[in-house]
């Protein structure tokens, strides 16, 4: 046999091969993106067919949300009697790719009501009395991007029965929840990779074949269909990589964050005055949201920037706000305490005494504030 040197002529494929194509290069892409999909299922405790690859968590959501919700419609009918009095609801202090396509569905006919809330928790009593024949989905987080207050699906999932499709954007959750999807009882969930590595432009949707589902625009018939364009195995692969990592090192990685969070709390408390924490009865150890009335958080977050510390006021796709936090305030209904919002949030890489200088660098941006407004 002689060597033959490989000539490859499918540019128009994309240079490290296209997982659609048949030449071996398109095979060898096709079985980086069928590992992943396995690895990630395996993860998940579901099915490799029920893995969705997508660009991230938005479009995750958006699948889940207006492509279930479509496809019910178009399984009605144009002339079924509940084809237009569809009902959803919906969890108001989720991200905003839930609460925004919320009023997409609004503008095409669906009713949509928020989930109520009591102590940062779904009120099951009152969603109970909400449920009617017209209700077919419920979305919510999992655990809250801006606040890390953990939500109680299975409880919510108690409350709705089975008829009621559930959604859970569980994307904040893998580094110190469970995330199988019997942990959150939940028919379809959403999962993003740059909430559990450095790598973005990639996510999924898992969601079974049998859970009516139409793609938000058409093109190809990759990922069942349900998602046209050009998969990207190498994103895919990191992906896997790191939720495989997240799920090995959480148990560890919580035990540290809850100690590292009580120090941090503590200390922040000690040195600065007036200081309000969002926080749940169930909260994840990693995200912490301080509320500092009266002081301008965008300018702590200036000073705290030329210190070398990153971190935001609220989620990254809503920084352009200027009316405060969205979240805090649908959660605590308190407009001064949304308006002064600092999120704090730290992977495994973070060591404890980076934290601790955090809190000495906070509550010197804070002191210098509160000494300008004296001048």
């Amino acid at each position: 046999m002689f060597w033959k040197r490989r000539t490859y002529l499918d540019c128009a494929a994309g240079f490290a091969g296209n997982p659609s194509s048949p030449h071996e290069e398109g095979r060898r892409a096709k079985k980086m993106l069928e590992d992943a999909r396995t690895t990630i299922a395996r993860l998940v405790e579901v099915q490799s067919d029920d893995v969705i690859f997508t660009s991230g968590a938005t479009e995750s959501n958006a699948l889940a949300i207006l492509g279930h919700v479509r496809a019910l419609r178009l399984l009605a009918g144009n002339d079924a009697p509940g084809r237009n009095n569809m009902h959803v609801l919906y969890l108001s202090s989720a991200h905003a790719s839930i609460v925004e396509n919320m009023k997409v569905l609004a503008d095409e006919g669906v009713e949509t009501e928020e989930l109520p809330l009591k102590d940062y928790c779904v009120d099951t009593e009152k969603l109970a009395k909400m449920l009617r024949p017209e209700t077919v989905l419920v979305s919510m987080d999992a655990v809250c991007g801006e606040t890390g207050v953990v939500w109680n699906t299975r409880v919510v999932r108690q409350a709705i029965g089975l008829k009621v499709m559930l959604h859970v954007d569980a994307s904040q959750a893998p580094l110190t929840e469970k995330i199988s999807r019997a942990h959150f009882d939940a028919d379809m969930l959403t999962f993003d990779a740059s909430k559990v590595g450095e790598n973005r432009g990639v996510g999924v949707l898992i969601a079974h074949r049998t859970i009516p589902i139409v793609p938000l625009y058409k093109g190809g018939g990759q990922e069942r269909g349900l998602r046209p364009g050009s998969e990207v195995p190498e994103l895919a692969q990191m992906f896997a990589a790191a939720l495989r990592a997240a799920v090995r090192t959480r148990e560890a990685f919580r035990a540290s964050a809850e100690k590292n969070r009580q120090r941090l709390i503590a200390r922040i408390r000690s040195a600065i005055q007036n200081v309000l924490v969002q926080e749940g009865h169930t909260q994840a150890p990693n995200i912490l949201n301080l509320s500092l009335p009266g002081r301008d958080t965008d300018y702590i977050i200036a000073l705290l920037d030329e210190a070398g510390f990153a971190l935001s006021s609220r989620s990254a796709c809503e920084t352009d706000s200027e009316e405060g936090s969205r979240v805090v305030l649908a959660l605590t209904g308190d407009e001064e305490r949304a308006r002064s919002t600092l999120r704090i949030s730290w992977g495994p890489s973070i060591r404890a005494r980076e934290l601790a200088r955090f809190a000495k660098e906070l509550a010197r941006a804070v002191a210098f504030i509160d000494n300008s407004k004296l001048r």
